[in-house]
């Protein structure tokens, strides 16, 4: 369905020229007309059909474009200004203006410098998209497909205007956002024109060099790869670094820092600040396209069709362990890194949530290498040594990594946000928040209580005694971590046994936590507000992650009831509070032993083998 009557592209190049084919593919006009001032450019195009008429005269051209069409103006960003002086003299005010630059900042100036109040009808856009080749002979017609195009309009942008502009960049097959101009600017120059001038740098420095045919011929695809950007186009470019000057000289000045932060390390042989910068670098690389869009770390396992034929197995046989558990994983990880010296993590659950832990971590500028293949080495920062993060902390989906960082966070000298994916932050999170600003914290959140959570650094907390209205494992936990920069003693009363799993590892860790009936307290003299003392407050271990029981009960249950049946289940976590399967499969009659049993990290684990037996049915006591 046709959008404009006309497309009017100023300046034919490899933007206008993909625009073009793709507007014209799509059938989002009736007609596309062209000006540009290589008239060689223009007889191509018209001969290889990608525009369908052209014009020498840009006057004209504006001259006969009405409401019912659009411009877009593609021309190298310092030209812009001239471009919209013929316009205002020719073009009728009602005609949509867009334009494809780089940099927003200078087109918002140049219209103002002309106009003097930016037209309604104009609506600034930016699509993230190009090649090192340019020309309108390099024009794809699946240029922009699956890529984005920033929007920023202005608060006086008509919507007709903006409605009509977004549809054109959805109907060629681009993902449509929006920003205001100077975030635009600032994001751009990070993350494109800064690229782009240490490529050209990098390449300059290296040409320059007397052995510069060695150094080119025996380049690896690492080298290719970065510098095949220095192929653009060196006027254009040119133009983008002069019109967003400000913005590109704060990237420089930060990339120069961390480099002098990373060339400091190597002349000291600094191993764990060249591997924090590494692993960071990778992480991030990994992650944070997937944060930005709010989707999960790791992609769940689905087809657009399966199809499952399942027959009879017979008997279960064999040693096997299963996955590590999800919630000791988690806190090895927040542990590790608050303790003072090297934590190694073994059988470490690689899931969505565990993974999410890690990241905050790193953002927080913990240094942490893997996971790789359940192998994990975080080298810890102490109490008070986390960093505050660059920007919110994605949390997935996971609602453990939220309620626990948000009690260790309520403590930290630092502001931080705590944010999720759309589940997590339709979920109420009262029920730590209460607690918490009873301790002293600054704590705020959207309305009906949900994420994101943001809390002020630089609270002094104090510790309290709470009775929790509810059990709750992650609750309790949140409290008892916030009671680690706390003053005072913090007990929490639950009202029914939860998961005591931070309980034990904090003691594993060298921190102080008893048990009294439903009462588990911090010992003050844990409390990383007492006097410093030549000790560290937690002392890193090794952990190896037992696996998990709830992942273990599907394999005890099917040597159960499968006759002939006989298996072995290695290092399971026997937690006295996840054990309600071991002791109703008992009660059954099922033959179940256990052996090897041993404390690791904390956590009691054993090995577990299910042989067949004839079960009899129970009433299950409410306690399991």
């Amino acid at each position: 369905m046709a959008i404009f009557n006309r497309i009017a592209i100023v300046g034919l190049g490899l933007i206008g020229g993909s625009i073009a084919k793709a507007a014209k593919a799509e059938g989002c006009c009736h007609q596309v007309v062209a000006y540009a001032r290589n008239l060689d450019n223009l007889i191509y195009a018209k001969s290889n059909s990608i525009i369908d008429a052209y014009y020498t005269d840009l006057s004209q051209l504006f001259a006969e474009l009405d409401s019912d069409d659009v411009v877009i103006v593609g021309v190298p960003t310092l030209a812009v200004e001239s471009i919209f002086r013929t316009m205002k003299a020719c073009l009728s005010p009602e005609v949509t203006v867009t334009d494809v630059a780089s940099v927003k900042g200078s087109v918002l100036a140049a219209a103002e410098n002309i106009y003097g109040t930016v037209p309604s009808s104009f609506v600034l856009a930016h699509p993230i998209a190009g090649s090192e080749q340019s020309g309108v002979r390099a024009a794809k017609v699946d240029l922009f497909v699956d890529r984005r195009t920033i929007l920023t309009p202005l608060s006086s942008t008509a919507t007709a205007s903006l409605s009509k502009v977004r549809q054109l960049w959805e109907s060629i097959g681009a993902e449509v956002l929006e920003m205001d101009v100077d975030h635009h600017d600032a994001v751009l120059a990070a993350t494109s024109h800064l690229p782009h001038v240490l490529a050209y740098s990098l390449v300059d420095t290296l040409a320059g060099k007397a052995d510069n045919q060695q150094i080119f011929r025996y380049a690896a695809g690492g080298f290719r790869d970065f510098t095949r950007i220095a192929s653009s186009d060196p006027v254009m470019w040119h133009d983008i670094v002069m019109a967003n000057k400000p913005a590109l000289l704060k990237a420089v000045a930060d990339f120069q820092h961390n480099l002098a932060e990373l060339t400091l390390a190597i002349n000291q042989d600094d191993s764990e600040t060249i591997l924090g910068i590494f692993t960071r670098a990778k992480a991030a690389r990994d992650h944070f396209i997937k944060m930005l869009a709010g989707e999960a770390y790791t992609k769940p396992m689905v087809q657009e069709h399966s199809e499952f034929v399942v027959n009879p197995g017979g008997k279960l046989s064999g040693t096997l362990k299963v996955a590590g558990d999800k919630s000791i994983s988690h806190r090895s990880i927040m542990l590790g890194a608050l303790a003072e010296g090297v934590t190694r993590v073994h059988g470490f659950l690689e899931g969505e949530d565990a993974l999410a832990t890690l990241q905050a971590f790193r953002d927080m500028g913990v240094v942490i290498e893997g996971p790789s293949d359940g192998e994990v080495v975080i080298y810890g920062v102490g109490l008070k040594g986390l960093k505050a993060p660059p920007g919110p902390l994605y949390l997935g989906n996971s609602g453990t990594s939220m309620r626990l960082l948000a009690g260790l966070l309520a403590g930290q000298d630092f502001d931080v946000e705590l944010t999720g994916d759309a589940s997590l932050s339709q979920r109420p999170m009262n029920r730590i928040a209460k607690p918490l600003r009873a301790m002293g914290a600054d704590i705020t959140m959207d309305e009906g209580d949900v994420p994101p959570i943001k809390i002020r650094g630089g609270q002094a907390l104090k510790a309290i005694h709470y009775d929790m209205p509810i059990a709750s494992a992650q609750v309790k936990s949140c409290l008892l971590l916030a009671g680690l920069y706390a003053e005072g003693q913090t007990s929490v009363n639950e009202p029914a046994p939860t998961r005591d799993h931070t309980e034990r590892m904090l003691n594993g860790f060298g921190v102080d936590v008893t048990r009294d009936g439903g009462v588990a307290t911090l010992a003050p003299e844990s409390a990383a507000s007492k006097s410093v003392s030549a000790e560290p407050q937690l002392t890193a271990i090794d952990i190896d992650v037992p696996t998990d029981i709830s992942s273990a009960t599907f394999f005890m249950v099917g040597a159960s009831i499968a006759p002939g049946s006989d298996i072995l289940l290695k290092h399971v976590g026997i937690n006295p509070t996840r054990i309600g399967i071991i002791n109703l499969l008992t009660l059954m009659g099922a033959d179940l032993t256990l052996s090897n049993e041993r404390n690791v990290g904390g956590e009691p684990v054993a090995d577990i083998r299910v042989r067949y037996a004839p079960l009899k049915g129970i009433d299950i006591p409410e306690t399991q």
